[in-house]
């Protein structure tokens, strides 16, 4: 199993375990020490991780940090760890304050699913109050694997990693900016683009009618380049499958006797829904079905399940989206881009499913 494979196989398991987990040293059993174990450090020897580790400070003697990774008899990256229910906040806790008292370059605080890595960009010796480095196990992105590969054991570097560092932190808080922006655009924001369009005063009122203007148009075009890669994602799928369908199997044959046929806009409409989805569960979780009047996107595969269903092969279009009473309630759209206009909608579906209880259930009416 390579690296990556290993890190999105233990964010799987920290997802299945975290509600069985009540305390912080049974986060540290089940989350760091397997992670730290997937960085490939013994984590059963001392002289690779050392359990409470010693940072005094001043006059305080026997103040420790929870583990400390070592290297050449040095501490290396220092790791605090908290309860996977608490926030992390640098400012109260051992690691920010004891990080100057060692030769490690690396703080990392964590909750065994939110992994921040800190050094001392600003200040030296000082750790710095923002992570450069941060992601979620649970949802880790294929660019964070590698970026979290050069503290494996293997290719540890201190001056790789300083190099890198500081990039990373700026692009992080980038990005935050860019979100802000994006959803709320800034009279500054809104100012540079509106005075390249239009050459009169900006009043208040025009500044108010382009500052909906810049939001609904970022929107638009994030929706285009959505729907562009699905496209070009889907056209590749189909190829293979043509490829793969060369002749025909039972299961094949069986479906065309009944004449339900998938269309290419039915499963469009499928990408764009699990797109929309993966803001909050992994999007395995999403398959579809297709039935003869509509087609299905459903939750675990399951028919009692049903995130929404899309009508798309009449003359009108709709998206069927079900409420709490799992009573279904249909939308007209007038292109498969509307369907983003649903997000809400559909995550709320997802949370009420994902939140119900066992309990006797009654099928919906497909009529």
């Amino acid at each position: 199993m390579d690296f990556k494979d290993e890190i999105k196989l233990f964010g799987d398991r920290v997802e299945k375990l975290k509600d069985q987990i009540q305390t912080e040293e049974a986060t540290k059993n089940a989350f760091i020490m397997p992670f730290i174990k997937a960085l490939g450090y013994d984590v059963f020897n001392p002289f690779e991780v050392m359990p409470e580790f010693v940072a005094d400070i001043g006059i305080k003697k026997g103040e420790k940090v929870d583990y400390a990774i070592m290297k050449d008899g040095e501490p290396c990256i220092l790791i605090e760890c908290k309860h996977w229910g608490e926030s992390l906040d640098p400012h109260n806790s051992q690691l920010f304050r004891y990080f100057h008292t060692t030769p490690a370059k690396f703080g990392l605080l964590s909750n065994g699913i939110i992994y921040r890595f800190y050094t001392d960009l600003v200040v030296p010796n000082k750790m710095d109050d923002k992570p450069f480095f941060e992601f979620n196990v649970t949802d880790i992105k294929d660019n964070q694997v590698e970026e979290l590969k050069k503290f494996h054991k293997s290719y540890f570097d201190v001056g790789s990693i300083q190099n890198t560092a500081s990039e990373l932190k700026y692009m992080n808080e980038l990005k935050v900016l860019i979100n802000m922006e994006f959803q709320n655009p800034s009279d500054g924001f809104v100012r540079h683009f509106a005075k390249q369009i239009y050459n009169g005063v900006l009043t208040s009122r025009l500044m108010d009618q382009f500052s909906g203007l810049t939001k609904r148009s970022i929107q638009q075009y994030i929706n285009d380049l959505i729907t562009e890669r699905l496209k070009s994602a889907l056209k590749k799928e189909n190829d293979e499958q043509k490829t793969v369908e060369a002749e025909p199997t039972n299961n094949q044959l069986d479906a065309k006797e009944v004449r339900i046929e998938t269309t290419e806009a039915e499963l469009e409409g499928f990408m764009i829904v699990k797109t929309i989805m993966r803001q909050k569960i992994k999007p395995n979780r999403i398959v579809y079905r297709d039935a003869q009047s509509y087609f299905a996107i459903l939750l675990d595969d399951n028919n009692r399940k049903t995130i929404c269903r899309l009508y798309l092969n009449g003359s009108k279009k709709y998206i069927g989206i079900f409420d709490e009473q799992k009573k279904e309630i249909k939308n007209e759209i007038a292109s498969l881009d509307d369907i983003f206009n649903f997000t809400e909608l559909l995550h709320k579906t997802i949370t009420f499913y994902d939140g119900e209880k066992e309990k006797p259930f009654t099928r919906i009416n497909d009529n």
